[in-house]
C-alpha cells in the first residue's frame, strides 16, 4: 500500500493486476472526515454515477452482469434506492471497485473510477490527486528504471566473467574471429535456452519490431537470475563439463531461482499491502 497526501489528507493506493486502485474511503474524508463510508453510499445512488460505473465495467469486465446493473439503473436516483459498494460488487460480478475490511480496509475504485469520485466531491480536490498520483508514478518508474540498470549492469559484468571462461576454456588459439563469435553466440544461447526457452535467432524471428535483444525486454527478477547463471555456466566451463549438460543443469536451476524470486515478490508485495 502507498499512500499521497492530497490537501492535508493521506489517499490510499493499493494495486491489483498490476492496476492501481485508490481509496475513495480516504477521499471522502475531505468532505466528511467522520462518516466518510456515507459519502461513498450517497455517490452510489446517484444515477449517473450507475452509468458511469456500468460502462466501465462494460469496458473491462467481460463478466459483467448486465441484466443485475440495468436492474440497478432503473431504480436509482429514487428515494428507495440505497446501494453499498459490497452489494455492487456481489450482484454484478463488478472489478472497478473493490471492498476490503479491516484496520486498512475501506472502499477502492480503479484510478479512472476514483478521479471521478475526486471531482463529485472536489474539482479542486481532484486536481491536486492527479497532481501528487502522476508525482508517485513519475517517482515510481524511476526507482523501477535504476533498479532495471543495477540488475541489467551486473548481467554484464557476470556476462565478462563468462565470456573470459570461454575464452580460456573453449576457444582454441587457431581459431579465426568469426569462428570465435560462433562459440561465443554458442554460449549465449545455452543461458538464452536456460531461462528464456529460446536462442537470441529465435527471439528475433519472434520479435521483428523490437530493437536489441531479449536481455534488453528482461525485467529485473530475469536479470538477476540471469546473473547468477553465467557465474555458474563459468564454473561448469572450467570443470569441463559437456556443453548440453551443463545446459540441462543451468534449465533446472533457472526454473527453481525464478520461483524463488517471483515468490519472494510476491511475499513482499503482500506485506506492503
Amino acid at each position: 500500500m502507498r499512500k499521497i497526501n492530497v490537501i492535508g489528507k493521506e489517499i490510499a493506493i493499493v494495486q491489483s493486476n498490476k492496476e492501481d486502485f485508490i481509496s475513495i474511503t480516504d477521499i471522502a474524508k475531505y468532505k466528511n472526515n467522520d462518516a466518510p463510508a456515507d459519502i461513498v453510499k450517497n455517490w452510489l445512488r446517484s444515477k449517473n454515477t450507475i452509468e458511469l460505473l456500468g460502462l466501465w465495467e462494460k469496458l473491462y469486465n467481460p463478466d459483467f452482469k448486465l441484466v443485475e446493473f440495468d436492474q440497478f439503473r432503473k431504480e436509482a436516483g429514487y428515494n428507495h434506492f440505497v446501494l453499498s459498494p459490497k452489494k455492487w460488487i456481489i450482484t454484478t460480478n463488478a472489478i472497478g471497485i473493490q471492498s476490503k475490511s479491516g484496520r486498512y480496509g475501506g472502499t477502492f475504485a480503479h484510478k479512472d473510477i476514483a478521479f471521478e469520485f475526486a471531482s463529485w466531491i472536489s474539482v479542486e480536490f481532484k486536481l491536486y490527486l492527479i497532481k501528487e498520483f502522476q508525482r508517485l508514478k513519475e517517482a515510481e518508474s524511476q526507482h523501477l528504471l535504476q533498479e532495471w540498470n543495477v540488475s541489467r549492469m551486473l548481467a554484464k559484468v557476470n556476462y565478462r566473467i563468462h565470456t573470459d571462461a570461454i575464452k580460456e576454456n573453449l576457444i582454441p588459439s587457431k581459431l579465426t574471429t568469426k569462428q570465435t563469435k560462433i562459440i561465443y553466440a554458442s554460449e549465449a544461447d545455452v543461458l538464452n535456452m536456460a531461462l528464456f526457452g529460446m536462442t537470441a535467432k529465435q527471439w528475433r524471428k519472434t520479435n521483428p519490431d523490437k530493437k536489441g535483444n531479449i536481455r534488453d525486454y528482461s525485467n529485473v527478477t530475469q536479470l538477476v537470475c540471469l546473473s547468477n547463471l553465467e557465474n555458474l555456466n563459468a564454473h561448469f566451463i572450467r570443470e569441463e563439463i559437456a556443453q548440453t549438460k551443463r545446459l540441462v543443469k543451468l534449465n533446472k536451476i533457472a526454473i527453481a531461482q525464478m520461483k524463488t524470486l517471483t515468490m519472494d515478490q510476491t511475499k513482499l508485495m503482500e506485506k506492503l499491502t
